[in-house]
């Protein structure tokens, strides 16, 4: 399954927006296109949307202006701050952006052609190197689930949200592959549904048992001992070990505490953003009230009604049992520990 794919300097985005009615891929020529398909969340999942920027970078320098390395530098940084504008929440995006820009910058050569394929062959490491890390991520994550573990996951946190694999749903299907026979029960995840989308259309894909729930059902469900551990992924992660997620995580952290099962993140170790102390200070998107008040074009809601709509929100560090990472498991205390592997990577 992939999320994406170069194509003869186009960029192939799987367009999430229509599964799990329709696989397509939508053609991206321009930086804009890009940006527009992480704005509107045809391209989503932090891993995924950084990937895709890195791509987006490419393209970018493809239409640069050449009459000089000035200009054709500049043109480039302006197409970093479009593609670093189109959503704060997920550090990935900024993260691969200004790798791409280092690189440029770092490359100490003045040739257009050579620059545009260190780009290209910088987005493809950046590419890789997801895959790479999920799977890494996988074998460490699968050593903390038991034979015949019942899974809850929120939202999509698989190969559609990543360069593929999966961060959460990669440590699952790691413990699939090694024949420990997991189910998982993956909630709606509202607005957009997409747990219900995305989440169960994947797992089917891979014919790993799956069961949809509606988001209000967690508590019940839990109390009913049919949750053995919860595993989801992450945009960004502060210093500290607060965990920026989809709208809906931290009350499925609460209630994994109340009934004294274990919460545990899966991201790369791009998603961990030491600049920041904590939670308050990660920037959370919100999006449209469309998104609340209709599903596609079916009002559901009384017309003019007051919406709030933040896209995610912050789950303290004391509710997260452990964070998986390509790098191994990290448990508490955060701020020492995560500090420690980027000193001694």
């Amino acid at each position: 399954m992939e999320s994406m794919r170069w194509e003869n300097g186009v960029l192939m985005l799987l367009d999430q927006t229509r599964l799990p009615g329709e696989v397509y891929y939508k053609p991206c020529r321009d930086y804009r296109e890009v940006a527009e398909a992480i704005k509107t969340l045809r391209v989503r999942g932090a891993p995924a949307i950084g990937a895709a920027a890195a791509y987006g970078m490419v393209l970018g320098a493809l239409s640069a202006n050449y009459e000089s390395i000035e200009k054709y530098l500049d043109d480039v940084e302006k197409v970093g701050r479009v593609l670093k504008s189109t959503r704060p929440t997920a550090v990935n995006l900024a993260w691969a952006v200004d790798r791409m820009l280092i690189t440029l910058r770092n490359a100490g050569i003045r040739d257009f052609k050579k620059l545009n394929n260190i780009l290209l062959e910088e987005a493809n490491k950046i590419y890789r190197e997801d895959i790479d890390s999920n799977r890494k991520m996988g074998q460490y994550g699968q050593e903390l689930i038991p034979k015949g573990a019942s899974i809850l996951t929120h939202c999509n946190a698989g190969a559609l949200a990543t360069a593929g694999y999966g961060t959460a749903l990669g440590v699952i299907r790691a413990a699939q592959e090694a024949g420990k026979e997991v189910s998982v029960y993956a909630d709606e995840t509202r607005p957009l549904l997409q747990g219900a989308r995305l989440t169960a259309w994947e797992l089917m894909q891979d014919n790993i048992p799956v069961t949809l729930i509606t988001d209000n059902m967690v508590g019940y469900l839990m109390s009913k001992r049919k949750v053995d551990l919860v595993i989801v992924g992450a945009d960004r992660i502060a210093a500290n070990g607060d965990v920026a997620n989809k709208i809906g995580t931290y009350g499925v952290a609460v209630l994994a505490k109340e009934h004294k099962i274990p919460f545990y993140v899966a991201a790369p170790f791009s998603t961990v953003d030491l600049d920041l102390p904590n939670g308050d200070a990660i920037p959370i998107e919100e999006r449209d009230a469309n998104e609340v008040t209709a599903f596609g074009s079916v009002m559901v809601a009384p017309e003019g009604v007051k919406v709030w709509n933040p896209a995610f929100d912050v789950t303290p560090n004391k509710l997260v049992t452990a964070i998986i990472t390509e790098k191994g498991v990290i448990k508490p205390e955060y701020k020492h520990n995560l500090r420690k592997l980027t000193d001694n990577p």
